[in-house]
This record gives C-alpha cells, sequence and structure tokens, in this order.
C-alpha cells in the first residue's frame, strides 16, 4: 500500500509541565507472577503442504517473529503442521493472518502423526488475530485450510502459536461483552465523532468510542447496553469514559432488556477508567446515566463486561509480552554502506512532501537529504536549498509496510544537531494509520525529540486520542549537551507499558494502568512503524535564525529493534 501525502501525516509534539533529570525517581513496576500460560509451539519442527516461495517457509509461521509469515501456494485446500516435540496439553491456539487469512479452517490434534481428532471448526474466519480456546493432548497440532479469503492467493500467517496451560483469561471472570450488539439512548455520528456508535464500546478499540448524539443526547438519563447473547453471570463491568463521564449512573442487568435490576449506583463518579466489582445475572448489561459530569453529554471508549456464561467471542490475541533485557534482532540497520550511498529500499520509505507543525522545510523525495558517509552512520541533511517553492529541506524516513512491530526494544544511536529552530525526531507511528486511521487515533510514540535550541535537553512522549499535541503524556529531562556525540535512545514496550531509555538510563516510565486512571485509553497494543527525521521550524522548536548553521546533519549509527 502506498503511503498517504505528507501533508495528511501529523507528527504533532508533546509535553506535560514536568522537567528535571528524573531517572532516580522513576520506577519500574515490579514483575508479577509469570503466567499460567505457556507457549509450546516456537521454534518447534514444522511442515506445511506447499510453500509459496523460499522467503515465505513454514518455520517463519513459529519463529516468535510478527515480521516474517509462512505463505502457501495458490490453492484452496492446504495445510500446516508444528511437531510439539512430545505430547502436550493444549489450550489456546493464537494465529496472526496475513490478508490472504482462511474463511473455512479445522484444528486437528494428534499425539502419533497418524491419527487425527477435530479440535475446532469454523466456516467464518476473520483473519486478523485470532485466539482460539481448545482443549485436548496433541504432540502434533495440524491447521486444515479449505477456503480463501482472497481467491487469487493462497494462505499466509505471520504466527501460528499452541499454548499450554490455564491461558491468560481467568474462566470465571471471562470478557463476555466483545463484539456484541448494543444499543444506547442516542449516538453521535458526524464530523466531530464519526462514527461513534454503540457498537464502538464494545469493540475491545480503546481508540474508538461511543457518545451520545451531540443534537439530542445531552440530557439525562442516558443509557448504554450490551446483549451478551445469553444469560451470563457477571462480575465485574470496567469502563473507559471519555471526558463526557457520568458521575451519576448504575450499572445494571436484564434477561429482557425491559425489566432491569441495579447492581451498583454511584453518585459520585470522576471519569477516566471505573473497575467496578459487582455480581448480577442477566443477558443484558446496562450503564444508566442520570447525572452528566459536565456540560456534555455520556461517552465511552470502552464498556466491558467480565464473568461466566453469555456466548463470549475472544478477541483478537496480543502477542506474548517480550522478557526483557530483550535479545533477539529482529531489525537492524548499521549504515555501513559506502559514502554517498542511499538507504536500503527493502527496510526504508521515504516520505516526501510539505510537512506539518509550522515546518519550512521540504522533506525530498529518493531520499535526496539521506545517505551514509562512510564510516558507519546514515547521515540527514537539512540544507538551504530552493525546492518546491521553499527554501530549505531535509529528509524524513520510515519502515512503512516494510516493518512493523508491536512490543521490544526500539533503539537508535544517534547524534542531533545544534541550532535554533532544528528539530531531530526518533519516533513510532500506529500502522493502522497506512489503513486510513487519522492522528492521533492510531497513536504516537516518540522515543526522542530534541530542540536545536538547547541539546542539553530532550523529550519523550506519546500521542492519543484523549492527550496529544501540547498535552501529549510525556516527559522532558535534563542531561548533557546531546549535540556532542552519539547517544542511544530506546523505549521497552510490552502490554503493561512503556520504559523510555537515555544511554540505558530511564528517563520516563509509562504504565499503562496509571495512564488509564489519568490521562485516557491506552491505545498502544498494535503493530507501529519506526520513523526518522530532521525537521527545520515550527511550532514546538521556534524559528531559525541567522544563526542557525546550514547545512545541518543528523547522524544516525544504527537502528535495532529486539524482541
Amino acid at each position: 500500500m502506498s503511503m498517504p501525502p505528507a501533508q495528511k501525516r501529523p507528527r504533532r509534539r508533546v509535553l506535560t509541565a514536568l522537567t528535571g533529570l528524573i531517572a532516580a525517581f522513576l520506577a519500574v513496576p515490579a514483575t508479577g507472577a509469570a503466567a499460567a500460560e505457556t507457549l509450546v509451539s516456537q521454534n518447534k519442527p514444522v511442515s506445511a503442504s506447499s510453500t509459496e516461495w523460499a522467503g515465505t517457509p513454514a518455520s517463519a509461521g513459529v519463529d516468535g517473529d510478527n515480521g516474517t509469515r509462512w505463505s502457501s501456494a495458490f490453492a484452496a485446500t492446504q495445510w500446516f503442521q508444528v511437531d510439539l516435540g512430545a505430547p502436550t496439553s493444549v489450550s489456546r491456539i493464537a494465529i496472526n493472518w496475513e490478508n490472504a487469512y482462511a474463511k473455512a479452517f479445522t484444528l486437528q490434534f494428534s499425539t502419533d502423526g497418524g491419527t487425527w481428532t477435530q479440535a475446532y471448526a469454523t466456516t467464518t474466519g476473520t483473519g486478523g488475530q485470532q485466539s482460539i480456546t481448545v482443549t485436548g493432548t496433541a504432540r502434533y497440532v495440524r491447521i486444515n485450510l479449505t477456503q480463501r479469503a482472497l481467491d487469487l492467493y493462497g494462505y499466509s500467517f505471520w504466527e501460528f502459536q499452541v499454548y499450554s496451560g490455564s491461558g491468560p483469561t481467568n474462566p470465571t471472570n471471562r470478557l463476555l461483552s466483545y463484539a456484541k450488539p448494543a444499543r444506547a439512548s442516542s449516538e453521535q455520528n458526524d464530523v466531530n465523532c464519526n462514527p461513534c456508535t454503540a457498537d464502538k464500546a464494545f469493540d475491545n478499540d480503546p481508540a474508538s468510542r461511543w457518545a451520545t448524539s451531540s443534537t439530542t443526547g445531552w440530557v439525562d438519563p442516558g443509557w448504554i447496553y450490551v446483549d451478551l447473547g445469553a444469560t451470563a453471570q457477571v462480575t465485574q463491568v470496567v469502563l473507559q469514559w471519555d471526558p463526557a463521564y457520568g458521575k451519576s449512573y448504575q450499572i445494571q442487568v436484564s434477561g429482557d432488556a425491559a425489566n432491569w435490576t441495579t447492581i451498583y449506583s454511584t453518585t459520585t463518579g470522576d471519569g477516566l477508567k471505573d473497575v467496578i466489582n459487582a455480581t448480577g445475572t442477566g443477558r443484558y448489561v446496562r450503564m444508566y446515566g442520570t447525572a452528566r459530569g459536565g456540560p456534555y453529554g455520556y461517552s465511552l471508549w470502552e464498556f466491558s463486561v467480565y464473568g461466566t456464561g453469555g456466548s463470549p467471542v475472544d478477541p483478537p490475541a496480543k502477542p506474548a509480552d517480550p522478557s526483557f533485557p530483550a535479545t533477539r534482532l529482529v531489525f537492524a540497520d548499521e549504515f555501513n554502506g559506502a559514502a554517498g550511498a542511499k538507504p536500503d529500499t527493502a527496510k526504508w520509505t521515504y516520505d516526501p512532501g510539505v510537512p506539518q507543525n509550522g515546518e519550512i522545510q521540504y522533506y525530498t523525495p529518493n531520499s535526496e537529504n539521506a545517505s551514509m558517509d562512510g564510516q558507519g552512520s546514515l547521515v540527514i541533511e537539512a540544507r538551504k536549498q530552493d525546492y518546491q517553492g521553499r527554501q530549505y529541506t531535509s529528509a524524513r524516513m520510515n519502515t512503512s509496510n516494510k516493518f512493523h512491530v508491536q512490543y521490544g526494544r526500539v533503539e537508535a544511536r544517534i547524534r542531533v544537531p545544534k541550532g535554533n529552530g532544528l528539530w531531530p525526531a526518533f519516533w513510532m507511528m500506529g500502522a493502522d494509520f497506512l489503513n486510513g486511521r487519522p492522528w492521533p487515533y492510531n497513536g504516537e510514540i516518540d522515543i526522542m525529540e530534541v530542540l536545536g535550541r538547547n541539546t542539553s535537553e530532550a523529550y519523550s512522549t506519546l500521542h492519543a486520542p484523549a492527550y496529544n499535541g501540547a498535552g501529549g503524556y510525556g516527559q522532558k529531562y535534563s542531561t548533557v549537551d546531546l549535540s556532542q556525540a552519539f547517544h542511544v535512545w530506546a523505549v521497552e514496550w510490552d502490554s503493561k507499558g512503556m520504559r523510555f531509555y537515555l544511554d540505558n538510563t530511564l528517563v520516563f516510565n509509562a504504565v499503562k494502568d496509571t495512564v488509564e486512571n489519568t490521562r485516557g485509553p491506552w491505545i498502544y497494543d498494535h503493530q507501529f512503524y519506526v520513523i526518522l527525521n530532521l525537521a527545520v521550524g515550527g511550532d514546538f522548536p521556534g524559528p531559525i535564525d541567522a544563526t542557525t548553521p546550514f547545512p545541518s546533519r543528523m547522524l544516525v549509527d544504527y537502528v535495532h529493534v529486539y524482541q
């Protein structure tokens, strides 16, 4: 897929009002007890009915790398099989499909490779990331693929993962509300929130939301309910509020969506995240708001119902958290080419065009402003140069459609330039931006930003719908003059949060639970791609002046990603 025009690619900046070197005051959360579930298929022997070509072997389907994949020949009947090495109790299978997914397939178990039993079957597969609960003992696990989503191709997945153990979901506290039908007192669906329909509160996507209508729904009472599909025993409800929250509301259950029983009530709601441990029995669960917390209506990013019973659908599985320090290198560019050589287009996409944020440079195409220096570094050069009606040029490059990642350690060794108005950055964008999701709903992770007017400070920041631009969730930290030598910036990222480092010193700790309870939804549990650029001028760094040196150079020794 081609990249969107550069003028539509936002890169907003920072920041909370925290300053100073804070690493000594930040503590990484203690690691909890290991999950009972164990991944048992990674790097085990595999076989398949066919392979599309040498670059997509069967082994790539169990290598733990979501950047490599297995793909089959272009035929409807195919299979893929993993040998666990010994009979193993299997509890779950997770499949991370590429676009060429299977609509119809079965999962089979065998202890000897000859006699098979069926563990699961579907004719309505939807692709994406599937998590399938199964029960049985197997040494061999096979997926039989019988109907393609794309008739011109075969089948392809990034990872096929077999798990053993009780799994991450407590069977007495299972998510029951995902992808279930919903209704609300009203829905907003206009240019300001399009769409903000009731189903968005139950899609397990914290960057989409339900909101009452701006024309008819900013009134009390306001309500939203979900149909769990069958009678359920509810044990917990989690509400992630937008700023339009309920000060007074009730959680209710019903067997018929007409007669409601209240299982929880409050008159002191304060928005953000409410975790409600309340029990009740019913097919329908409703939030019934009676007093709004502000001048607007009601709005929820997520409304999650947990318990037993119902007719639950498992949401797509997330990849397993890395163990840190992560040591398996899944992406690397050392920039060791000859002087003048251009960045590797198998790894990098050039991002030309007119920038945002008041910047004055033009990002040139075909890497005209980025090349190797012959000494092991990439040089991104800002020049005073007439180009496409502008007087300055520079370069921005990214790994979109070449390398995407979810979780791990992302790091680069960089030397930044000094000068008023210069703005080097090493950052990441949510890959769903490439499919049309606008910023900031896709998420942005700024690993490093430095302003050339003060190269003894740096910034690490997160941007999301509820906190972005000048209100981004981040940290400014004081340090040495960063323009005098190379320094290593990194983020260690998993399902619990992100830890940002400068030269292996912790400078910012973003804990998922803290963000959800103080700022808004955590929207980073999906794939991102890496970006390098050097901007000139703009709202954040301020203008250049007569002292700003041109050409100015941002040097990148390497970019590494570990899992």
